[in-house]
Order: structure tokens, then C-alpha cells, then sequence
């Protein structure tokens, strides 16, 4: 317990890509989370800590297989994987009693169309899909709260939509906007 309230037992699945890794170091510090499970295909068995030293002493973890077994117990788990493999793994985190929070596109799009379109892939979970809400706080805050699976908004997005939202707060005049982005670079 923190400052009277239980931790939450979080697990990430994909814990060695950026995002895994970003998300894992914010977790490991964070005084409310307990780190549960940690996952890797590739690295299933490394402890987490002989593979990314700045973790030493925050994370006792290993990285295991990712299963619904290894998440079972998990208050919440984070998919920060490649697009295509959160939507194989969701429903069973939920069936499981966690909530989930994507971190890839799997459940931003409700239109699947328009996901295959863009991802060249086939969706295999549109009911979850549907259910998914699309996780810009500033947008959906009270949605977020009660959402059982999270579809977190991209970089981009999140960066011009809440510039959008900051403008429009300050003004009433709402002139025509655009945004140029590249992924990447440094200005």
C-alpha cells in the first residue's frame, strides 16, 4: 500500500522494444505500481536487470514468455508490441480480469476497413474494437475511467490535437491550421 491505497499490479507485454522499455523505467519508479510480469519472446529467462543495468535494484523480474498465465493476477497490462500482436492477446488479459491499454493501433480504429487499409492486415477482434476507447484524456476522460481496454492515441495526434484543443480554449477565432510532422527528427 501507498499512502493508503493498494498498488496496482501491472504487466507489459513486448518489454524490450522503446516503448516497452520508456514504459517499464515509468512504471519501475512509479510508487503505486508493482511490476508483476515483464514479457519477451526473444528474452524469455534474461533477467530484466542484466539486460537493462539503469534498472538495477527497481526491477527483480525476468522476462517470461508472453502468455495469459504469466499476466494472470495483473490489475492492468500494457501492449506495447508491434501492430497486429495486441489483438491477439487482449481478450484473454481481459477474460482475465485486467484491464488492457495498447500502446500499438490494434484498437484505434473502429472502422476496420479503414485499419486493414492503412495496417495490411486482417483485424481479428472487431468486438473489441468497438469496445475500445480511444485514450486522449483530454477527449475522453471520464470514458477512460469505466474503459475496459484503452486504444492510446499515437504521437501524433495526441502532440496536434491537444494544440487544437489549447487553441481553441484561448480563442474563438478559429482559423485554418496545419501541421507538418516527420517521425524521427530533431528540430
Amino acid at each position: 500500500m501507498f499512502l493508503g491505497l493498494e498498488m496496482i499490479k501491472a504487466g507489459i507485454v513486448g518489454g524490450t522494444g522503446y516503448t516497452g522499455v520508456e514504459l517499464l523505467r515509468l512504471l519501475a519508479q512509479h510508487p503505486q505500481v508493482e511490476l508483476k510480469a515483464i514479457t519477451s519472446r526473444k528474452e524469455a529467462g534474461t533477467p530484466v536487470a542484466a539486460m537493462f543495468p539503469s534498472l538495477r535494484r527497481r526491477v527483480e523480474l525476468a522476462f517470461t514468455e508472453p502468455d495469459a498465465k504469466a499476466l494472470r493476477g495483473c490489475d492492468v497490462v500494457f501492449f506495447a508490441t508491434p501492430h497486429g500482436v495486441a489483438m491477439q492477446g487482449a481478450r484473454a488479459a481481459l477474460d482475465g480480469g485486467a484491464k488492457v491499454i495498447d500502446l500499438s493501433a490494434d484498437f484505434r480504429l473502429q472502422d476496420l476497413a479503414e485499419w486493414e487499409r492503412w495496417y495490411k492486415m486482417k483485424h481479428t477482434e472487431p468486438e473489441l474494437a468497438r469496445e475500445a476507447v480511444y485514450g486522449l484524456c483530454e477527449l475522453n476522460r471520464e470514458r477512460i475511467r469505466k474503459a475496459r481496454l484503452i486504444a492510446n492515441p499515437g504521437c501524433y495526434p495526441t502532440a496536434i490535437g491537444r494544440a487544437f484543443l489549447i487553441r481553441s480554449r484561448l480563442s474563438s477565432h478559429r482559423p485554418y491550421t496545419a501541421s507538418r510532422t516527420s517521425s524521427g527528427s530533431v528540430c
